[in-house]
């Protein structure tokens, strides 16, 4: 598989380095085009990952194991599409596009905010009808955290690179802290992941105003930071819609930022993670260079021996993911995580989601949260990759994606609820 880490850290920096140029204008992704490849051999599969590397060609999605039957998503440029369409199709390999024209969709994914965004006198400007800016979203937090101070505990775990500052939800009705099994959820690891941020937010206000949420609440302490990333989300709403890192400075004049998701501790600069500065899984200088990683593991650290479920969501492919991510290897209780997940994936009706090893069904990623959280003892830890259409997901997607994922998680809370601290 080295040939496979290798284009990721090629092609990986693509993005980063559009970014360099000119950090005054957004960047336009004007007919590049997203397509989707699938190889029939092994021999396939080398021809597109070398044709891949050739052309500097950005992987979107791909799985590691499987080479044979299995969708590759590309990015391609305007001025390589000719090129690449030519020696695909001399080597009989088939393709479809995806997307053809990604600034479009660009354009068209986010319609204006709704009009209550815009009324003065609303309490808050969230809606999940659009993708909203890091402002409305703490908004509606601190509206949360005032309206309902019985409920609602808006936590300030420190503060990102740029200084914004980083937050955590509690969500309880016990009088006594940390005396109930816990759930954590977070989104934003990945900037360009907008819906993850969407579908966290969404929860919160289940759990918060909806009356019919209430037994959600039994036995349960849930703690959710819906931006892990928020100098990264900020930057992919002004600048780079594809930008996935940190904004901090890594020691390099081109490219900025770091994988918060190679940036843990555990299992820190093995496969899956880049030593390149420009890649878009940069593992940082060392283990916990970013802020933002710190503050979320001195968090959870702490409240380790009450969180039972760790959930960080992710997009894009309709994946459960269970650890290991580091290698292709099992935790003792492997089974019996894999039946909740299985379980709660059961219970998707408008999606439907495969459940497995993180590396049996994605690819290796050394230095990941999940395989951190679990290495800290938390007994139930699963990534989630949302809905498969792409980074670039239309808004009118959040309330289809959210509502379909509330079975799953009454599943899974049901669960938490009977554990003991």
């Amino acid at each position: 598989m080295s040939l496979l880490f290798t284009l990721l850290v090629l092609t990986c920096a693509f993005v980063v380095d559009q970014v360099s140029t000119e950090e005054d204008k957004a960047v336009s992704y004007s007919g590049y085009q997203v397509w989707r490849i699938t190889t029939l051999s092994k021999e396939e599969h080398q021809v597109v990952l070398k044709m891949i590397e050739h052309f500097g060609l950005e992987l979107w999605r791909w799985q590691e194991s499987q080479t044979i039957n299995t969708p590759i998503d590309v990015l391609v440029p305007p001025q390589s599409q000719i090129k690449v369409k030519q020696q695909l199709d001399q080597a009989n390999i088939s393709f479809v596009v995806k997307v053809a024209d990604l600034q479009e969709d660009i354009n068209d994914e986010n319609p204006n905010l709704n009009a209550s965004s815009y009324n003065t006198k609303a309490a808050h400007k969230m809606d999940w009808m659009s993708y909203h800016r890091l402002d409305d979203i703490y908004g509606y937090l601190n509206y949360l955290a005032e309206t309902y101070p019985n409920l609602v505990q808006l936590i300030n775990i420190g503060a990102s690179y740029e200084n914004r500052t980083l937050y955590v939800v509690r969500i309880s009705n016990s009088s006594k802290p940390d005396t109930q099994p816990a759930v954590w959820i977070d989104g934003g690891f990945h900037a360009r992941e907008w819906i993850t941020p969407a579908l966290a937010t969404y929860i919160i206000q289940q759990l918060v105003e909806e009356p019919a949420n209430a037994k959600l609440l039994f036995n349960i302490d849930w703690y959710i930071m819906p931006v892990v990333n928020p100098d990264g989300y900020e930057y992919s709403h002004v600048r780079n819609r594809l930008w996935r890192r940190t904004r901090s400075n890594t020691g390099s004049r081109r490219c900025q930022g770091v994988d918060l998701n190679r940036n843990f501790d555990f299992k820190w600069g093995g496969p899956g993670s880049s030593s390149n500065p420009c890649s878009d899984t940069f593992k940082g200088s060392k283990a916990f260079s970013e802020p933002e990683a710190v503050a979320y593991s001195k968090f959870i650290k702490s409240k380790s021996n009450q969180i039972k479920l760790y959930l960080s969501l992710h997009s894009y492919g309709q994946l459960i993911l269970l650890p290991w991510g580091y290698a292709r290897e099992y935790p003792s209780d492997y089974n019996e995580t894999l039946a909740l997940a299985n379980l709660a994936a059961s219970k998707f009706r408008a999606f439907s989601y495969r459940v497995g090893n993180t590396v049996d069904l994605l690819y290796r990623a050394s230095g990941n949260s999940a395989d951190w959280a679990k290495s800290i003892g938390i007994k139930y830890v699963y990534i989630v990759e949302l809905p498969i259409r792409g980074f670039v997901l239309p808004a009118s997607f959040i309330l289809p994606v959210s509502k379909d994922f509330f079975p799953a998680l009454d599943v899974l809370a049901s669960k938490i609820s009977t554990l003991n601290v």
